[in-house]
């Protein structure tokens, strides 16, 4: 059953058409993917079904008493309480029942009603059916329901007392989440709700979704989460939205079969085309040498059977292939061994973070560094890069290696943050402006962008601009540090291709499950301040090592 329905909305910002006629309708229990470039327009299709924009033209039908819940992108949590305080907050509508409530105690207690018959039972009348809304809304059942909510987001009775100050972004946007669905809207948009969880905290997140009653819509880049959950995937692009029934994975062989036909629907009708059109010239021809009225109607006439083909819409698109970044990266062959780590060992204060880490990475291999938030991937890296003395054991990295490192944070940026891109890449190669400038526009950045402080950036903006320092860098040894972040699919589906044609060794920390297994041919995963090694890639991963933990 539709309990939303979208016609031919228009959307305008600042002089630009966002959507120019999307109609589409959310079903009850749908669970919904939405995709697309970055800039497309996702937010805005949220905030358009939120109520929060209105359109310029086209309406929205809400069936039903509509509730709405919504995950933004950034989330800040109040300071100086604990996780299940924060979680504790009452829904507005919970929250203004209870004051209604608390105000109809005041009534009961005032002698001209307790003392007045009739008084006495209108306002018990009133109290009746204000508990009967807050009991439709859970409000006895508020504690134990955000309890239970906790514990399948993967949350336990220990991790009550954090301070909300010490919560990770993905910790905050459960703990958002938990506050959205125990109001139970029954409309859950989320826009990117896996961003910074860990391969735990998306697996929570995935049973949530699956488990919740009412409509998801989700804009996600991440491919598996997609995959377990989407029942429908809807593409953003252009200011058209197309559904595609079934998961991601569903969803990218329709499309390629689509724009298949539609390439080859394209050629034979080109051909019948330039068949009707070069008759049109032979009869027009002949009509001028002979004047023969008859060759001028059956010109005549096939002109009309073209005009009409493009009055009804008939004619078929050429198939146009999205813009993609230009990457590349190649360096000269390393070392046999890229990378060796013995008897590795960190610790901060009494801190002991791991210990006894041997690791070898020989030329041309990949592997993926996975483990829960906070076990010590990113302090392993920055081992590696020097930035931090083992406690104990060695680093060693081939004599002929050079290194890349792609930052999660965009920490290699910082020094540049106030100069442009276009500085960044003349600083680094030598070259004309001409020159960068094209080299940032096969980046995908805009003629404007290149010219623009690199703090004003997004943050997809700055990953691309990270992935082009690395093509200026020819490396042979890759130490990415969670490098999907930020980007759209189709940046990564790049980024991906790029990374398969290297000739170098790759070292990745990444929670990108459809990444890990579209890269890596090795899995090693820090847990308990040890590794532990797995051959393939995510999914060898999870059959061997999640089925025992």
């Amino acid at each position: 059953m539709n309990i939303l329905e979208l016609h031919h909305v228009r959307v305008n910002y600042l002089g630009r058409d966002i959507f120019t006629d999307i109609t589409y309708a959310l079903g009850d229990r749908d669970r919904i993917g939405l995709v697309g470039p970055n800039g497309a327009g996702k937010s805005t299709l949220i905030k358009l079904i939120m109520g929060m924009i209105a359109p310029e033209s086209g309406h929205i039908v809400r069936h039903g008493a509509q509730h709405l819940g919504y995950l933004p992108q950034d989330i800040e949590l109040p300071s100086g309480m604990t996780l299940l305080e924060v979680a504790m907050i009452l829904p507005p509508q919970l929250k203004a029942i209870e004051a209604e409530l608390a105000a109809i105690e005041a009534k009961l207690a005032e002698p001209e009603v307790y003392g007045h018959p009739s008084r006495l039972q209108k306002v018990l009348t009133e109290q009746e059916q204000v508990l009967a809304r807050y009991d439709r809304l859970n409000g006895p059942r508020h504690a134990s329901q955000v309890k239970k909510l906790l514990s399948i987001l993967g949350f336990t009775a220990g991790d009550y007392d954090l301070p909300s100050e010490s919560l990770s972004g993905g910790q905050k946007k459960l703990i958002k989440i938990v506050q959205l669905s125990v109001a139970a809207p029954n409309i859950l948009l989320l826009d990117e709700p896996d961003n910074h969880l860990d391969v735990d905290g998306k697996q929570n997140l995935e049973r949530f979704i699956n488990q919740y009653p009412g409509c998801v819509l989700i804009v996600s880049h991440d491919r598996y989460l997609l995959d377990e959950v989407a029942t429908k995937i809807i593409e953003l692009e252009n200011g058209k939205l197309t559904e595609y029934i079934g998961n991601y994975t569903a969803y990218t062989t329709e499309k390629e079969l689509a724009r298949l036909r539609q390439q080859q629907a394209y050629i034979a009708q080109q051909k019948e085309i330039a068949r009707i059109e070069a008759a049109i010239a032979r009869f027009e021809l002949w009509a001028s040498m002979v004047v023969d009225e008859r060759h001028i109607k059956q010109a005549r006439s096939r002109r009309k059977m073209l005009d009409r083909m493009e009055a009804n819409g008939e004619i078929i698109e050429k198939v146009v292939d999205p813009r993609m970044m230009n990457l590349s990266i190649t360096g000269s062959r390393g070392s046999k061994e890229a990378l060796s780590l013995k008897e590795l060992g960190m610790a901060f204060d009494d801190d002991l973070l791991f210990y006894d880490v041997n690791f070898l990475l020989r030329h041309g291999e990949r592997v993926g560094l996975v483990g829960a938030n906070g076990v010590g991937k990113s302090v392993l890296f920055k081992l590696i890069l020097g930035q931090l003395q083992p406690y104990e054991g060695t680093v060693k990295i081939g004599p002929s290696c050079t290194v890349g490192y792609y930052s999660q944070e965009h920490q290699t940026l910082v020094p540049w943050l106030d100069r442009t891109p276009l500085d960044l890449i003349r600083d680094l190669k030598t070259g004309s402006e001409g020159q960068a400038v094209s080299f940032l526009t096969n980046m995908l950045f805009k003629y404007q962008q290149v010219r623009q402080p690199i703090r004003t950036l997004s943050g997809g903006e700055r990953s691309r601009l990270q992935l082009a320092i690395l093509m200026l860098q020819e490396p042979n040894l890759l130490l990415l540090d969670e490098p999907t972040n930020n980007l759209d699919i189709a940046s990564v589906e790049v980024l991906e291709k790029t990374l398969d044609e290297f000739q170098g060794s790759i070292l990745t920390i990444s929670h990108d499950r459809y990444f890990l297994d579209r890269v890596v041919d090795r899995i090693i995963e820090l847990r308990d301040g040890t590794l532990f090694t797995y051959e393939g890639g995510y999914t060898d991963y999870a059959n061997e090592a999640l089925k025992v933990t």
